[in-house]
């Protein structure tokens, strides 16, 4: 494995070990080169799989990005880390377990947006503001709202209601 440091191509193991939920092998390494220590993770792939985007085009389903599209939602919130891998291989599972090799993107979506939901809602509001595309206030407070996140409505028209306004 090569070093992230020097760029060395070979590191020695010095650790590994199952992950909490089994499903990776976590490698401690060392670089000879520069003395780096780093971690990797070995998983199994049970097949490649192709996410097919909104445009039309194909890409490989990468991992990396899931983990950080997930990190980025979950930043500064008090969440171990452990848990947010648990959360990306259990969706990596289960979209495996689909049994189809080129899913579309809104499956993917909707998989991050429900285990979101369950394990923060801060983050679950970050992730579905950028995934459903929010454009102004109001798309936060009819998210919100249809949620049930949220003390204050919005009308049918749209508008904001808040709790000092009363019913309609």
């Amino acid at each position: 494995m090569r070093c992230p440091f020097c760029g060395e191509p070979e590191s020695q193991v010095k650790d590994s070990r199952p992950t909490e939920d089994g499903a990776a092998i976590r490698r401690r390494r060392l670089c000879p080169q520069c003395g780096g220590r780093f971690t990797t993770f070995e998983r199994v792939q049970l097949r490649e799989l192709t996410i097919l985007k909104r445009s039309g085009r194909r890409t490989p389903f990468d991992r990396e990005k899931l983990v950080r599209s997930i990190t980025v939602a979950t930043r500064k919130r008090p969440i171990d880390p452990e848990r947010i891998e648990r959360m990306v291989s259990g969706i990596v599972r289960r979209l495996e377990s689909l049994g189809e090799t080129e899913l579309p993107s809104h499956v993917v979506g909707e998989m991050v947006m429900k285990a979101l939901k369950a394990l923060d809602e801060v983050a679950y509001v970050r992730y579905a503001s950028v995934y459903r595309d929010f454009r102004q206030s109001e798309d936060f407070a009819r998210f919100l709202s249809d949620e049930g996140l949220s003390d204050d409505g919005v009308s049918e028209d749209g508008e904001p209601v808040s709790a000092a306004d009363g019913a309609r």
